[in-house]
């Protein structure tokens, strides 16, 4: 087996897969033709963030199994083109989490204490002592925008120098955040308590510019700090924020573009502490995302399940031609679901009726926690999914029953926050052609798919006109359209496929209506 190592790993993990028996060929200059040219040999490819695999990198690569990312960000990877060429995408993501954590705590204390700025007066030959008067951590509270394993490790050292914890993620589960010793909140919540602010969220078309010039008015007199990713925080209106004096400082490590432009207005802040993207630079960190990269190379080659495999299904291939459209139907259940409860998730249910409880259907849960999760983790799937709800505590059950009422077989996916539950259930008509059937107690029949609008509404006469009418107006075409109702004159509830977003504008007139009572729009690709 031929290994294609094409950006620097430690050596242990070099060691891992000679003494597997692999030959490994190093080629840290690669790219271009002489890439694809040494790839089309490997039956696996290891790389960093310095190695663009791309769709033709992957196709030239026809002996592939595996590619390996030493580290846990993949944006550099094309994993749809790796499933579709059969390639399995693995990283290592805990790797570098304790690393991560302790560069977040030491760039708190190098904001906090202006440790960069006095190092580099005291060494211009300056004595500015009186100049520098810090800030002390006990006894302040810190903020925690995203609580995954690195907001989790950084809020336990934190919480143990005695500082107050508050943190923003609507995926995780209270009792989690509590053992923490954090407090869940709301993001304005978060930004208004907090006196030191810390972003451990991916990046995702949610969370890009998440963090803007209203956001850091919020934070008035805090300091930020960013050691994720970069793209959550508008760096310009940063630089901004702080040289005006409405935030004490910051302190970031990743950046919307990198390296960091030479004009960037980061640059020209002192009271703000930049690093080259150091997070993951310890001994350790690269020694243990090097050998956990390699170990699943090994398996990978080997013929044994990857434990971190990103896009690898694990299902019996006799039972996947059956099983194949549920887990498309689970997926878009999940993620109707997690759109319509919009708020924190700590409980996600799977029932399967009639003759699909028959049937091995762990896969098919995974592909529903993929679409529960999906808002959250940009490299969310079947593989990773039950490994996300374990991290955020997320208990997850899943039942059978031989009894159905009206369907061949039937499948529904509940999600709760302890005080609130939505339930999406599907079946598939004609064998492949999938239907939401019911939402929570109405009754449908909509085809899942692109955009959608979910209204909630008085049972009275004119209201669906209405909605029409106002949709025509913002230029929103109806595909279809698909109503249940409680009772006569209760409350009804509607589904609409749509072929575009509903404008912000049109949402607010349909919700000014004191007949309709909410407006949700899905989205489904």
């Amino acid at each position: 087996m031929q290994v294609l190592v094409t950006d620097p790993i430690a050596d242990a993990g070099l060691d891992v897969l000679r003494d597997a028996g692999f030959d490994v060929e190093t080629g840290y200059e690669l790219d271009g033709e002489a890439l694809l040219d040494a790839v089309a040999d490997a039956n696996a490819l290891i790389v960093r963030s310095g190695t663009e695999v791309t769709r033709e990198v992957l196709e030239a690569g026809e002996d592939l199994v595996i590619v390996g990312r030493a580290g846990i960000g993949v944006d550099n990877i094309d994993i749809d083109a790796a499933t579709d060429e059969g390639v399995i995408v693995a990283n290592a993501p805990e790797g570098n989490v304790r690393a991560a954590a302790e560069h977040t705590v030491a760039m708190t204390f190098a904001a906090a204490r202006s440790i960069p700025q006095a190092h580099g007066r005291l060494k211009a030959g300056e004595w500015a002592k009186s100049e520098f008067l810090g800030t002390e951590l006990k006894g302040t509270t810190l903020g925690v925008v995203g609580l995954g394993r690195v907001g989790q490790e950084v809020a336990k050292k934190l919480d143990a120098l005695g500082m107050d914890i508050v943190a923003f993620d609507p995926y995780i589960a209270q009792e989690r955040a509590e053992r923490l010793g954090a407090t869940l909140v709301d993001l304005e919540a978060c930004l208004d308590a907090a006196d030191v602010l810390t972003i451990h969220t991916p990046l995702t078309p949610e969370t890009e510019g998440m963090i803007g010039a209203d956001e850091l008015e919020s934070l008035d007199g805090g300091y930020l700090i960013n050691v994720g990713r970069g793209g959550i925080v508008d760096e310009d209106a940063l630089a901004a924020a702080v040289e005006a004096g409405t935030l004490a400082g910051a302190a970031l490590d990743v950046f919307a573009e990198e390296p960091l432009p030479e004009d960037s207005a980061l640059l020209d802040v002192d009271d703000v502490v930049l690093t080259p993207h150091l997070g993951a630079s310890t001994a350790a960190a690269q020694q243990n995302v090097a050998t956990s990269t390699a170990e699943q190379v090994v398996a990978a080659l080997s013929g044994d399940p990857v434990a971190n495999a990103l896009n690898a299904p694990s299902i019996d291939e006799t039972a996947f031609a059956r099983l194949e459209p549920y887990v498309e139907l689970a997926g878009t259940a999940g993620r109707i679901a997690t759109q319509l409860l919009d708020g924190r998730i700590e409980g996600v249910e799977v029932t399967y009726e009639g003759e699909l409880a028959d049937e091995d259907v762990e896969f098919v849960t995974a592909s529903a926690l993929e679409g529960v999760f999906s808002p959250l983790e940009w490299q969310v799937n079947a593989v990773n999914a039950p490994q996300i709800a374990e991290d955020r505590g997320v208990e997850v059950t899943e039942s059978k029953t031989r009894q159905t009422e009206d369907f061949q077989s039937l499948l529904s996916v509940t999600v709760s926050n302890g005080e609130t539950a939505i339930t999406v259930e599907g079946t598939l008509f004609a064998g492949e052609d999938p239907r939401i059937v019911r939402v929570d107690d109405y009754r449908v029949d909509a085809i899942p798919h692109g955009k959608m609008v979910v209204t909630r509404n008085t049972d009275e006469p004119g209201v669906i006109g209405l909605i029409g009418s106002i949709m025509g107006e913002y230029d929103v075409n109806i595909a279809g359209l698909f109503n249940a109702r409680e009772a006569i004159g209760g409350e009804a509830l509607t589904v609409y496929n749509v072929d575009g977003e509903v404008p912000d504008e049109a949402r607010a007139e349909l919700e000014a209506d004191e007949r309709i009572i909410d407006v949700r729009q899905l989205t489904l690709d």
